[in-house]
């Protein structure tokens, strides 16, 4: 891989340990490493300007639903409330097949390479007419980016009292036997991964406490992490109650769902003994605004977990309950949310673009991403400030307050995955048209 030198950035925020923020400096980016960074570096490799630009480490979404990019804004779930959506939802995900699961997963990626993404998490829970995991990494190793699927599951029909159709559930024995095959094939546990497979039974109301016990014993046996979503709105805190005695925190302990190696989505209810567990045991939490928003779940505490020093990173949740997965868009709408509940004062811009970069690295345990500083991955956003977002800015690096909402370029590992603007890895236009066709498809 040739050397690569950014030239002249206006204004580069490193996220490092100690947060240093540099003016027209260069970075040198070395066998997708970053090997150095200062004033008027030289290089005989390729010279990217970044003149006029700020610099950020690449965004990490801690939280998305890939396949969910065939169904935005379906009609009968876009006023719906969690539970009624989901119903709404799944008959037409259990059209779905290897195609689908692989176009839709092309199609989220690159909307997330477009507003700054480098490393994403993906929770796939259902595999019907014969989809498998393996569709979303073909996605993304065609375009590029760092990738952590999850090998989601629901074991736990509607005939059994669960909210899934039947013929989107699976017998336990046989999730477990494919988890053991993703991560075995897939699971890459060394420093500057590209994939890092881990387990993510759905959630407490679709699967057993046998295998989200057995899955927490498989992922620590396996040294992956664990993923589901917890304490997302009332219907779930009430659920948790009526169905196992206890919040879902406590339910989370009991079954070994707390620890450095483990992250919930959402966590919108959490109460302070909750949040004291989390911030005692290293749990993440993935907080997803938008969707949270859409679903009217509520305003997570991201203020008094960030204060208890629990691990917070962002997650754009799928399409279809976010309609979107602009992650910058995200960042912008967690801080402004925490404003809305907190104060003014609640959460600065820069403090917002941190949990999107450092915060959402540190929760999915890859301390080389999410910051730029020598020896970190190369990930890196470059973004455009000589627009018309930015003009009359007094503080280019307060993004999430006036900038761009696109990135210009995006290096993942050292690689270009957005040029100008434009993804440069897959042909978008083709698969646009190819998800559109698709989307029109499973409407009939």
């Amino acid at each position: 891989m040739p050397e690569i030198l950014l030239k002249n950035a206006d204004t580069v925020l490193t996220m490092d340990d100690d947060r240093n923020e540099y003016s027209g400096v260069d970075i040198r980016i070395r066998d997708g490493v970053i090997a150095e960074i200062g004033p008027d570096l030289e290089s005989s490799g390729e010279v990217h300007s970044a003149s006029g630009c700020v610099v950020t480490p690449g965004l990490v979404n801690t939280h998305h639903h890939l396949y969910q990019s065939l169904t935005k804004a379906v009609p009968g779930g876009q006023d719906a409330l969690l539970f009624g959506w989901l119903q709404t939802l799944y008959p037409i995900w259990s059209r779905f097949g290897p195609e689908e699961m692989f176009v839709s997963a092309q199609t989220g990626l690159a909307e997330l390479a477009l507003s700054g993404c480098t490393l994403t998490s993906d929770h796939l829970y259902l595999f019907p007419n014969g989809s498998r995991l393996d569709d979303t990494i073909a996605a993304a190793r065609e375009i590029g980016l760092r990738f952590h699927p999850t090998r989601g599951a629901m074991s736990i029909g509607e005939s059994d009292g669960g909210l899934p159709p039947d013929d989107l559930v699976e017998k336990e024995q046989d999730i477990l036997e494919d988890s053991i095959r993703v991560v075995d094939a897939f699971h890459d546990p060394s420093e500057g991964a590209m994939v890092c497979v881990g387990l993510a039974p759905c959630s407490p109301f679709s699967v057993s406490r046998d295998l989200m016990r057995d899955a927490a014993l498989l992922a620590r046996d396996k040294k992956v992490m664990l993923h589901t979503h917890l304490a997302e709105n009332d219907e779930d805190i009430a659920y948790s109650q009526e169905k196992f005695g206890c919040r879902p925190g406590q339910y989370a302990e009991d079954l070994g769902w707390t620890g450095a190696d483990v992250w919930h989505a959402h966590c919108v209810k959490l109460d302070g003994q909750e949040i004291a567990l989390f911030s005692a045991s290293g749990t993440g939490v993935a907080h997803c605004p938008c969707s949270n928003c859409r679903l009217g779940s509520g305003i997570a505490p991201v203020r008094a977990m960030r204060d208890a020093g629990v691990k917070v990173g962002l997650g754009v949740d799928g399409s279809a309950s976010n309609d979107a997965a602009n992650l910058v868009l995200e960042a912008r709408q967690s801080m402004l949310l925490q404003r809305v509940a907190n104060g003014a004062d609640a959460l600065s811009a820069r403090e917002a673009l941190e949990i999107a970069t450092r915060g959402g690295a540190d929760v999915l345990n890859r301390p080389d991403c999410g910051r730029l500083a020598v020896g970190k991955r190369a990930d890196v956003a470059i973004w455009d400030i000589s627009g018309v977002e930015s003009a009359g800015s007094w503080d280019p690096a307060a993004l999430l307050l006036a900038g761009p909402t696109r990135v210009k370029h995006l290096f993942v590992e050292g690689r270009q995955i957005v040029n100008d603007g434009k993804v440069t890895t897959i042909d978008l236009p083709k698969v646009i048209e190819r998800q559109n066709t698709l989307a029109r498809d499973l409407r009939f």
